[in-house]
């Protein structure tokens, strides 16, 4: 069924209708029934604080909400800056089909990432402080003010799409202020996704050496480069099944094999680091650390290489396992990174941990949301059909509209 509202504005002697539609579908009611359940636990959890909500402890300080809304969150959410850079400043044309749909998925998983900073810290009333106070030899500070800021942006981005159906006066302004924000946008996630592996490389001693490295900045960073491609592949395909629309192979392809280059370039580093720290040892110890490792490298990097390069990219079957292994390598490392790397360390203080059932409630809502808020925009702005109007040279009609046309 539609959700239809319509609202009637009168421009000179002409009417423009704006209707808003949201079908609901099981799944979208699903998606809802959980949402509802998380907004509880979070609403229990902001009056009764952690303790009430979270199974974290003193040992256990960092648990599922760190490491999947944070961490995960934003490292599955730099899609956006990677297709910006290659789209808008690489000027590969045919990319266009696919940037705005990423750079939604991208302002929706930076969104997810704030609530989840939100949710974690211990007193989430002061979490205006850090505006004020100037934490500047502190890591997280960086990241709290890079991800707060690129969100910004995100959303004064998605404002340029938004204008060509509401508030079209506005379109013109944010059009010409399109080239500073991406630029902006472009540079912000280089800050704060090396300095989430800036987090880790200070934890000396207290990180096992299979993920500990000096270069864990550069290792986040790039890894947030590739996973682009792999988020783009699954979620084109979601919303194809769900909006009756598939992207070009073509372009799809084309994805991939940037993304297979950045990761031949990781896995290079990787070996260098262990050749450095002589952890091949440990590499090939076949314990549950090694196995995981070796896991993140095989079926995370190794086999997407493969694919990238070979004729199986040229499938749609083919590029979605590759999507599917760039995620699920990456959402390994980073669990690795907070869970299996610090575990030791950890253990040896008598704690342990894992997560509650509310814990889980509260990641699968944030995710359920931004699916929600996902389907809403795509029904009801031009976000999958969009062909690249940034390519354009920009007219304006008699009727005060912004038209575009092709250079």
């Amino acid at each position: 069924m539609d959700i239809i509202t319509t609202f009637e504005k009168e421009a000179g002697k002409k009417h423009h209708s704006l209707r808003w539609r949201f079908r609901l579908t099981p799944m979208r009611l699903l998606f809802t029934a959980i949402a509802v359940a998380a907004i509880a636990v979070i609403l229990v959890r902001f009056i009764f604080g952690l303790g009430a909500a979270t199974n974290l402890n003193d040992q256990w300080p960092w648990g599922l909400w760190i490491a999947f809304d944070v961490l995960l969150g934003v490292a599955l959410a730099g899609g956006g800056y990677g297709t910006c850079l290659i789209v808008y400043v690489l000027r590969r044309d045919k990319f266009y089909p696919i940037a705005r749909s990423t750079m939604l998925t991208s302002l929706l998983g930076y969104i997810v990432v704030v609530l989840g900073l939100l949710i974690e810290v211990g007193q989430w009333f002061n979490f205006w402080r850090p505006y004020v106070s100037w934490g500047h030899t502190s890591v997280l500070f960086e990241v709290f003010w890079c991800v707060s800021c690129y969100t910004v942006i995100q959303i004064l981005e998605f404002c340029e799409v938004a204008t060509e159906k509401v508030f079209r006066g506005l379109h013109k302004f944010l059009k010409k202020a399109m080239p500073v924000l991406l630029i902006v946008g472009i540079t912000l996630p280089t800050l704060h996704q090396s300095s989430l592996g800036e987090l880790f490389y200070i934890m000396v001693g207290k990180e096992n050496p299979l993920w500990w490295s000096v270069f864990l900045p550069p290792f986040f960073f790039l890894s947030s480069f590739f996973v682009g491609a792999g988020m783009i592949i699954v979620e084109s395909s979601l919303a194809g099944k769900a909006f009756n629309h598939k992207v070009d192979i073509s372009v799809l392809r084309g994805l991939v094999k940037i993304s297979g280059g950045a990761m031949i370039l990781y896995l290079i580093l990787k070996i260098v680091d262990m050749a450095v720290k002589g952890t091949f040892a440990n590499a090939f110890a076949f314990d549950l650390p090694s196995i995981l490792f070796l896991s993140e490298l095989l079926f995370g990097v190794i086999i997407p290489i493969i694919i990238a390069f070979s004729s199986l990219s040229s499938t749609r079957k083919g590029l979605l396992w590759f999507g599917i292994l760039d995620v699920a390598g990456v959402i390994l490392n980073r669990f690795d990174v907070v869970f299996t790397g610090m575990g030791k360390y950890l253990n040896q203080y008598g704690g342990h941990y894992f997560p509650a059932w509310t814990e889980f409630i509260v990641s699968l809502g944030l995710v359920s949301i931004a699916c929600l808020a996902y389907l809403f925009i795509v029904e009801n702005f031009n976000i999958i059909e969009h062909r690249g109007t940034e390519a354009v040279e920009g007219t304006t009609t008699e009727n005060g509209d912004y038209a575009v046309t092709a250079k």
